[in-house]
């Protein structure tokens, strides 16, 4: 395993990492979480191009044009979503950089963060000159209190050297930058969850509309963007939006950072253009699979996707071409599953932690994920039933799209795609009582475990 990956962040040497064109292009340079160093290598060059020289509108065209979606999962359009923000109003208008990243399987933002935290301070200050924003707000999770420290300091050395404040750069335009660390909770990566968090209140999700660049944080006007989307302004008004389009498709321009984790030679956080097939990732970035294991599957976009057969290892890593195969580009964690692996175990132990993390303020949700949770763990203990495949099947289809937020669906989508690519796992363990790839290995029954007896009535009855 790479020390990036098992050290949980500390990266590649220089001469080991495949160099980035954008995001990761500088990023090992030695102290670059320093003011100093960042401004030698052309840091904070950008704002005093735009703040006073550009309008706030033909900064957010220049960023529609260069077709920058979210890169923290939905992929919604950046600039157009900017542009949502009323221009007139008596609100304060916020920024909010969603820096949660609790999405299992994704490691990129907490790297960026920890490495070139000027960037990212960067990118808001002139995301914030876009809408008009005059206070922001970095929400990280609960377990990145070392990547607060790094942040709080590079923020007081924006702030000495006049780059946020009442005055930036001498142009007359204020902004304030704060960081806000959550408790560590899955739901909270949901931006109206996020902003209630925020508020002080419980992470629970708000019904949409009103969506937040209308009324998000303080019954404002509020911007919401992930580190990754933000760290990619300051090139784009730097350089323009053509430039940013040499890289990707049309629909998914640019470069995306790939968090990949399992068994490859060489884990960890790569960026590479958008739409890349899945196996060139694997075998020429990551170094292909360790000795003795072969690709069974992969998800593509964290836990909460769909994932995809070994068979379809050439669709491309981009948004349509996801989509196009089943599944979703999501926040880029790339999780490769070999053929030592059951697919009704790792199912089974994603869907306990939804279970977990499950906010519980909608009935689909709720219910939903506990009774597939329960369904697996009588497939996994031996005791599964030929009817209870279709009924995961029925419980996820009775989660999608008809949950609160999109945490059911994140829920759903990834035990729907297992049934449909590897259902043959889930027949052999309802006729020989334990995982496929184990038949070799009769210790193996050993391991399973006799429901509790109440929880066995309950389930024959409820199900």
């Amino acid at each position: 395993m790479s020390r990036r990956f098992a050290a949980g962040g500390s990266g590649f040497g220089a001469a080991q990492r495949p160099p980035g064109p954008l995001l990761f292009r500088d990023i090992d340079t030695p102290g670059l979480t320093g003011i100093d160093v960042y401004r030698a290598g052309d840091g904070y060059t950008v704002p005093s191009q735009v703040l006073g020289r550009m309008t706030p509108d033909e900064a957010i065209e220049v960023v529609k044009a260069s077709g920058l979606r979210g890169r923290g999962g939905a992929g919604f359009p950046t600039g157009l979503k900017w542009g949502f923000v009323p221009k007139q109003t008596p609100k304060p208008k916020y920024l909010v950089c969603n820096a949660d990243e609790s999405e299992p399987g994704t490691f990129k933002d907490r790297e960026l963060m920890e490495k070139n935290p000027h960037l990212l301070i960067e990118g808001m200050l002139l995301a914030a000159y876009a809408i008009q924003a005059h206070t922001g707000y970095i929400y990280l999770r609960g377990e990145f209190e070392y990547v607060q420290r790094i942040l709080d300091r590079a923020i007081a050395e924006a702030r000495a050297a006049k780059l946020l404040g009442d005055d930036v750069l001498g142009t007359g335009f204020a902004f304030h930058l704060h960081t806000h660390l959550g408790a560590g909770a899955y739901i909270c990566g949901e931006e109206t969850a996020l902003l209630s968090s925020l508020e002080g209140y419980r992470g629970q999700p708000r019904l949409k509309p009103p969506f937040p660049a209308v009324e998000g944080l303080y019954a404002c006007p509020t911007v919401v963007n992930n580190v990754e989307t933000l760290m990619n302004v300051p090139h784009i008004l730097k350089k323009g939006a053509p430039w940013f389009r040499q890289w990707g498709t049309e629909k998914s321009p640019g470069t995306k950072v790939l968090s990949v984790s399992g068994p490859v030679k060489r884990p960890g956080n790569y960026e590479v253009p958008m739409g890349i097939p899945l196996r060139t990732l694997i075998d020429a970035h990551c170094g292909g699979m360790r000795d003795g294991v072969a690709i069974k599957a992969v998800i593509p976009g964290g836990s909460s996707v769909p994932l995809l057969p070994a068979s379809m290892l050439d669709t491309g890593l981009d948004f349509e071409s996801m989509v196009a195969a089943g599944t979703l580009l999501g926040s880029g964690g790339v999780i490769v599953i070999d053929d030592q692996t059951c697919i009704v175990d790792a199912l089974w132990n994603i869907t306990r932690f939804y279970e977990h993390e499950s906010c519980g303020k909608c009935t689909p949700c709720r219910e939903g994920t506990y009774w597939m949770s329960e369904v697996f763990e009588r497939l996994e203990s031996g005791h599964g039933r030929e009817k209870d495949i279709d009924l995961l099947w029925d419980v996820s289809d009775n989660i999608m799209g008809k949950s609160f937020c999109a945490l059911g669906d994140a829920a759903a989508m990834p035990v729907m795609g297992a049934i449909q690519h590897f259902r043959e796992e889930f027949e052999y363990h309802v006729r020989h009582g334990r995982c496929m790839v184990n038949r070799r290995n009769p210790a193996r029954l050993e391991q399973r475990r006799e429901p509790p007896r109440e929880v066995a009535a309950a389930m024959e009855t409820n199900t």
